[in-house]
């Protein structure tokens, strides 16, 4: 094992015409209830929008999964989230979205790093998981 095979780093982008406040809201509903998999399936999280609000997966009947954590939040230009997300093995994520004003719209950009023992299907999907989620956001918008 390598330390590149402990290591997850995945920048993407995606340029909106909406202003940024609704591309905050837009990033937060997909972050949350609004969140889905890209064959359509709600992943059922909720985000607490707050300063350590929670991040996490409520299936039902007590049964969840805890992502993370509101680590910032400035509306509407950043926000940042810490935890283990989707992996349920020894690692931790930090996700920051920061939305900068273009003409015409802004910016909405998305870095995932992740440090740990990455599942190495985990590192295969993350980008079109984003991809998906960036994607769904500028619909919201637009």
């Amino acid at each position: 094992m390598t330390v590149d095979d402990l290591i997850l780093d995945v920048e993407q982008h995606a340029d909106v015409k909406a202003a940024p406040e609704k591309a905050f809201a837009a990033v937060l509903h997909r972050l949350g209830k609004g969140n889905t998999r890209p064959d359509g399936q709600s992943l059922e999280l909720l985000l607490e929008p707050k300063v350590g609000g929670r991040w996490y997966r409520d299936r039902g009947n007590g049964v969840g999964h805890l992502w993370g954590f509101v680590q910032v939040i400035k509306a509407p230009a950043l926000l940042e989230l810490s935890g283990p997300m989707f992996m349920s093995y020894p690692v931790t994520n930090h996700v920051e979205v920061k939305i900068e004003t273009l003409p015409g719209g802004c910016r909405v950009a998305l870095r995932h790093r992740a440090l740990g023992l990455i599942d190495p299907e985990h590192r295969k999907n993350v980008g079109t998981g984003w991809s998906h989620m960036l994607n769904s956001v500028r619909k919201d918008c637009e």
